[in-house]
């Protein structure tokens, strides 16, 4: 089910735990797609066993969904802890976010051979780090990474995520050799759209099969934030109204506004 967060945002709850997944569309669930069951394991396993996970895929396919609903169902999500980067940080510039996210504050060191040490004995807790967004580090940035994660103490899992962040890894082969899973969130065949529309949300249970299949061709292709999106749209358009059936004319509208000046 979903709820109002602060803000207006929305959020959807499962009985284990709170999934904080921000969405489009009030009403929505999280759908148990094959994806979103693979990342559940992936980041269950990373997790228990202390590993590199890396998490890709083209953008708008749905991994950051699939990733914040699998943080969530950790047996401890509260030791979950997201690090935000900007675009190419520098060695001190990530080694501060790093604190801030393992919340050292000024406790952390002047020099780097001590923040470092600090960083590493931090690192012997059982935690998860998120780092979204991981296309956006310099070789020399995943090499200091890379550095903390061998180091024999640490203990902590590091999920590396983001729109090609499998080929940033593949640059620096010492971290990429230390990942334990590559976990592809591929694109919904047009065989899954149909059926994971309907359980996201009531407006597409009575769209025809031949109606998803047009919206698909002309634009969804398979990209799980257009689809999101779409709903967004209908939902925004049916408000009000009871349970509206989505016409062909209604989907043509959201289609619409999606596809932009020609």
């Amino acid at each position: 089910m979903a709820g109002q967060g602060a803000g207006g945002q929305v959020v959807l709850r499962e009985q284990k735990h709170l999934a904080q997944v921000p969405v489009l569309v009030p009403g929505a669930q999280v759908v148990h797609a094959p994806a979103v069951r693979s990342v559940l394991r992936t980041v269950a396993h990373a997790a228990a066993v202390g590993a590199v996970a890396c998490l890709y895929g083209d953008a708008g396919q749905g991994k950051t969904v699939a990733l914040q609903y699998a943080l969530s169902q950790l047996p401890h999500p509260a030791r979950v802890r997201r690090v935000h980067v900007g675009v190419h940080p520098t060695v001190p510039e990530l080694r501060r976010v790093l604190a801030d996210a393992l919340e050292l504050g000024r406790r952390l060191p002047r020099g780097a051979g001590e923040a470092d040490l600090t960083l590493v004995n931090a690192l012997r807790q059982p935690r998860v780090l998120v780092l979204d967004e991981a296309q956006r580090l310099p070789g020399p940035a995943l090499e200091f990474l890379r550095g903390l994660w061998d180091h024999p103490d640490t203990d902590t899992a590091l999920v590396l995520a983001g729109a090609g962040s499998e080929r940033a890894l593949r640059r620096v082969p010492a971290l990429a050799s230390r990942v334990l899973t590559w976990e592809l969130v591929p694109r919904l065949s047009q065989r899954e759209v149909a059926t994971v529309m309907a359980a996201l949300h009531p407006l597409w249970e009575d769209v025809t099969a031949d109606d998803v299949a047009w919206v698909d061709e002309r634009v969804g292709h398979g990209n799980f934030r257009t689809w999101a999106k779409l709903t967004s749209h209908l939902t925004a358009e049916t408000y009000g109204k009871g349970r509206a059936v989505v016409d062909r004319r209604m989907l043509e509208r959201a289609c619409a506004r999606l596809m932009g000046p020609l």
